[in-house]
């Protein structure tokens, strides 16, 4: 049996010194780490958090200090996303939402969770089309790049 896609290992340093991906599922991971992987080759340091999704909200509250503390959140979700509205309100950050294709029930193969990050009333939410983690690490570098160059 082949092992299903695994996170690359994080990389060491504060998450203020990079981008932090966070995955609401296990089946979001492809996508994640292409994201991961984009804002790696762009220069950026990258934490993640897999797998707090809020069909167990305590698994959110967990990681809300290494939330709280990242300066720029890639969020990949599927299903309806709620994840974003909840994570957005949370941090005064930005957050670049990427919708996924994986779920079950209604997802419409990424087009319900689409429309709930669009719809999200948290701001600072911005969104990259469904399944698209090369956009998302990429605006999430450029991101980081141009927050650390401007004047203090």
């Amino acid at each position: 049996m082949v092992p299903g896609p695994q996170p690359a290992p994080a990389r060491e340093g504060s998450l203020r010194e990079g981008v932090l991906v966070v995955t609401a599922g296990t089946a979001d991971l492809p996508v994640a780490e292409e994201a991961c992987l984009t804002a790696e080759l762009m220069g950026s340091g990258v934490t993640r958090i897999n797998d707090v999704g809020v069909a167990g909200l305590h698994r959110v509250m967990e990681a809300l200090p290494a939330i709280q503390e990242a300066k720029v959140i890639i969020l990949v979700a599927g299903m309806e996303a709620a994840l974003v509205s909840v994570v957005a309100g949370l941090v005064s950050v930005p957050v670049v939402a990427v919708p996924t294709s994986v779920g079950y029930g209604s997802s419409f193969e990424g087009l319900a969770a689409l429309l709930g990050m669009l719809n999200s009333c948290a701001p600072g939410v911005a969104v990259v089309n469904i399944d698209n983690g090369f956009g998302a690490g990429y605006l999430a570098a450029q991101i980081l790049r141009n927050a650390e160059q401007a004047p203090s």
